[in-house]
């Protein structure tokens, strides 16, 4: 029987489609069988990432209204059998599915699956409803700001009151350099005002956007910092410890230069 994890976040725009699309690539790069459900209804996105938007022909909202069978509406990813994608309704609202259709759905699919990842949509409404339903741990993904921190935290707060414990954070888009001169949040600040623990860092990294815009998820790309950050979280998904990489790998001598002389 697989697992059911949400990845959230309460504010839109923090990489959450993109954390979606990478870690559930990472986990089909490690041989395991993944789903990617979009309950992003009305502004979906994650077929986008996963290069997938052409294959679409069914959606969650057929298959929670019976005008389909949920193998009819699953795409197989083009890069790994064992990964499919569940898109979200386009042209319908959140309110097309219900929190007890999700927990239905979700049910369903561990069981044939060893990890069904949700993308959550932004907000606190019906979509978070819908997503947090079925899911049986939460990642919630934050970028290093004081607007996405808060809304982080109260998303934690909520997945709490509807018993989803421990859940695990995820810091997205760190720029090493800015932390240094004290013009952006450091890891130790964000997860002291979130207290929960830690599963991921992901640097600032321009691959992201290039990856995004192809369809080709960076955690496959090895010359990518961000990739390497997506598949180290990949392997805690699955239990392994594996230590945070070092973010200042690639400062160059002059930056270290800087550094010493503490002009950087």
């Amino acid at each position: 029987m697989g697992e059911v994890i949400v990845i959230t976040s309460g504010k839109g725009g923090v990489g959450k489609t993109t954390t979606s699309a990478n870690i559930g690539t990472g986990l089909a790069a490690m041989g395991k069988k993944v789903v990617l459900v979009d309950t992003d209804i009305g502004l979906r996105n994650l077929d986008v990432v996963l290069g997938l938007e052409n294959r679409i022909v069914y959606d969650i909202v057929d298959v929670v209204n019976g005008n389909c069978r949920l193998k009819q509406a699953l795409i197989k990813d083009k890069r790994f059998e064992d990964m499919c994608l569940l898109p979200a309704a386009q042209t319908k609202d959140k309110t097309a599915v219900s929190p007890e259709q999700m927990k239905e759905l979700c049910a369903q699919l561990k069981g044939d699956f060893d990890y069904v990842i949700i993308d959550c949509p932004a907000g606190i409404e019906q979509g978070f409803k819908n997503a947090i339903a079925g899911a049986e741990k939460a990642i919630v993904v934050t970028t290093p700001e004081v607007a996405a921190v808060r809304d982080a935290d109260r998303i934690i707060g909520l997945l709490e009151a509807a018993e989803l414990r421990d859940p695990k954070l995820i810091i997205n888009r760190l720029r090493p350099n800015m932390v240094k001169k004290g013009d952006m949040m450091d890891i130790d600040d964000m997860i002291d005002i979130l207290a929960i623990g830690l599963l991921g860092v992901v640097p600032e990294d321009e691959a992201i956007v290039i990856s995004t815009n192809k369809g080709e998820p960076a955690v496959l790309d090895k010359n990518s910092k961000a990739g390497e950050a997506y598949r180290n979280i990949a392997r805690r998904v699955t239990g392994e410890d594996v230590p945070l990489m070092n973010l200042e790998a690639n400062e160059g001598f002059m930056g270290k230069l800087k550094r010493l002389f503490g002009v950087g």
